[in-house]
């Protein structure tokens, strides 16, 4: 992940035009405001309260004037909103506020009701349909409340499944990523029960989200020879066989097929030695079998500027990587930087992948020497997996 200063040094982007010329701008981030009885408005304000957060980019904010108003009345912060009719209004230098919300919203604050999951909704299709259609670059989630935003329109366990169904094509599948400058944690399963996920881990399964999540950290963070390890399932990673069959039938043929292709993977782990040892700073991403698994080692240990990225898709999605904290809501003591971080990885990413469409289009051919090296590391890799 960039520096706060190198976001700031590099807030242009050459982006597509018309034509397909590239043109020189800053990127128009859609922000949601999430569960309005939150901390959404909380994070968008102090994000933005500072001025160099708008050298680089233009924020777009799918929200309600009103309700905005009222949390920043509450708050007592003196952060202006810049109202537009359309994302295509939006101006630099700009909080930008576009009204997704027709009916008057009643704000209680850290109270879940239904009012506050529509007012979440209308403000997420709203943003995502602009998304689809160009009007904004990027898109970061506000924190939603996944019982209250439930609806004909919503039946979806969260954020990945919904934007899947909204954003994802033919072939594309989601990869649920908290990432930070520390680790990059994705998951097998998403938002599961417990009692599911043990039949949904798969070879087949498995091995696809290896190949996700090394395209992931290839195209979307530009690790060139990204190194993967694969957790376990069962506690001592099945202690061969005796508590649990899984890794030998499942998890470790799929790592083996997948090395075999070329990708450096490694595992199973048993999950409990691997965060507790600091194995996790020896690898650039960490495959997890189930959602707390991967999660609660990462946010034990980056709750504070962890973010929550959906890889697998055309478009560029992140969000903070905690939920509406209703406990503090309206109290003023909510972390920004998370949110903040969420930010600048919607714009590291965008620019990644622009970057890498761009070396992939025009690559450079491989010399004899290179060759050579490649074999090399390759024997290197199978030498050091053996051992």
């Amino acid at each position: 992940m960039t520096t706060d200063t190198e976001n700031k040094n590099n807030g242009l982007a050459e982006v597509p035009a018309e034509g397909g010329a590239r043109s020189l701008r800053l990127l128009k981030v859609g922000l949601t405001h999430g569960d309005t009885n939150g901390i959404g408005y909380e994070l968008i304000m102090k994000t933005f309260a500072e001025s160099s957060m708008m050298e680089i980019c233009v924020p777009v904010v799918y929200g309600s004037p009103k309700i905005a108003a009222y949390h920043r009345k509450v708050l007592d912060m003196n952060v202006n909103f810049h109202n537009i009719a359309s994302a295509s209004e939006a101006e630099e230098g700009m909080l930008n506020l576009l009204d997704c919300c027709e009916d008057e919203v009643k704000v209680t604050l850290g109270q879940p009701d239904a009012e506050g999951g529509r007012a979440a909704l209308s403000a997420l299709e709203r943003a995502v349909e602009d998304l689809k259609a160009g009007r904004i670059d990027v898109l970061v989630t506000a924190p939603v409340n996944k019982a209250t935003i439930q609806c004909d329109d919503f039946r979806f366990s969260g954020h990945t499944e919904y934007l899947s169904n909204r954003l994802g094509g033919e072939g594309d599948e989601p990869l649920m990523i908290l990432s930070n400058d520390r680790m990059k944690v994705a998951l097998v399963t998403t938002h599961q029960p417990l009692s599911q996920v043990a039949e949904s881990i798969t070879g087949e399964q498995v091995e696809r989200k290896i190949r996700l999540f090394n395209r992931s950290l290839r195209h979307d963070f530009l690790l060139s020879a990204p190194r993967i390890a694969v957790l376990a399932l069962n506690p001592h990673a099945g202690d061969a066989g005796l508590l649990g069959t899984e890794e030998k039938d499942c998890i470790a043929p799929a790592v083996q097929a997948a090395f075999d292709s070329g990708i450096q993977c490694f595992g199973p782990y048993p999950a409990d030695g691997f965060f507790g040892a600091g194995h996790y700073r020896h690898f650039d991403g960490v495959l997890a079998m189930y959602h707390d698994q991967g999660l609660v080692p990462f946010k034990a240990l980056s709750m504070d500027d962890g973010v929550n990225f959906t890889a697998g898709l055309p478009y560029v999605r992140t969000s903070p990587d905690h939920g509406t904290a209703y406990d503090i809501a309206g109290k003023g003591t909510a972390d920004e930087n998370s949110f903040r971080q969420a930010v600048y990885m919607a714009i590291d990413v965008y620019r990644n992948r622009l970057s890498d469409d761009e070396a992939c289009a025009h690559p450079l051919k491989k010399q004899y020497h290179e060759r050579r090296e490649d074999g090399d590391r390759q024997r290197h890799t199978t030498q050091e997996k053996a051992e």
